[in-house]
């Protein structure tokens, strides 16, 4: 055989073994990141929003919050423990808080999957205004489902992680329009 025969056939194999193995690992990749952003127009002004919601340590303007105790204030690495209604806790970590651009970012550091079914959770909270003065509140999230593993149970898969933080953000800012605007 040829030197150039030789050449390609070396080459045919070298491709036919990168896409298997690419295919292989995606394959058997595991789970993939999801996010969810959700938000709410509440007829006030940005600030009277972000008056309600800036406080770090007390998140009970959302209705399934029990209680929230805080420490370290709106700097970065305070926390917070949230105690469920009905039962469970959320523990969180502030890691980045602009109070000039009213946002604030901050991940649970602790939670039971079967409280709220995602690991490695992150998220924003943020009020901006409209063109018109209102209050624009953005609540945006990333996560992984509660199960890390392939074929997870159907209650801790990436639709039950989605739906869960979909509800959770929801809810809340349901619950925030209501009580600014007074028709709670």
């Amino acid at each position: 055989m040829d030197k150039n025969k030789r050449m390609v056939i070396k080459a045919a194999a070298a491709a036919f073994t990168l896409v298997t193995a690419g295919t292989m690992s995606a394959l058997a990749h595991g789970p993939e990141r999801k996010k969810v952003t959700e938000t709410v127009t509440i007829n006030v002004a940005p600030e009277v929003a972000w008056e309600r919601v800036k406080n770090f340590a007390d998140i009970t303007w959302h209705p399934a919050v029990e209680k929230s105790e805080g420490d370290g204030g709106n700097t970065v690495d305070a926390t917070r423990v949230i105690t469920l209604k009905g039962g469970g806790e959320i523990h969180e970590s502030l890691y980045r808080y602009v109070d000039e651009d009213m946002t604030y970012s901050y991940r649970i550091t602790e939670v039971d999957v079967a409280v709220l079914p995602v690991t490695n959770y992150s998220s924003h909270l943020t009020v901006k205004a409209t063109e018109d003065g209102k209050s624009l509140v953005e609540w945006r999230g990333a996560f992984y489902r509660g199960y890390p593993n392939n074929d997870p149970p159907e209650h801790l898969n990436n639709d039950a992680a989605i739906a869960a933080v979909t509800g959770v953000y929801k809810g809340g800012l349901a619950h925030l329009k209501a009580t600014l605007e007074g028709t709670n």
